[in-house]
């Protein structure tokens, strides 16, 4: 899908030269993946107190 965005020339030289990419497309892309993962982690987060424990699990039984 070809799209035309204005973006910061600035912004994307830094990222270009930070990530080692040879091409815009190949640093947007992974800028994009980047966003996507840490906004699932951030998801995934907000998660932790708010799901019921289980009972059965036994901690001390994974110690070695």
């Amino acid at each position: 899908m070809a799209t035309n965005l204005s973006i910061d020339t600035d912004l994307l030289e830094e990222a270009l030269n930070i990530g080692g990419f040879t091409t815009k497309k190949d640093t947007v892309n992974q800028a994009l993946k980047e966003f996507v993962q840490r906004r699932k982690q951030k998801q995934v987060v907000n998660l932790f107190g708010n799901l019921p424990a289980d009972s059965d699990y036994n901690y001390k039984k994974g110690r070695k």
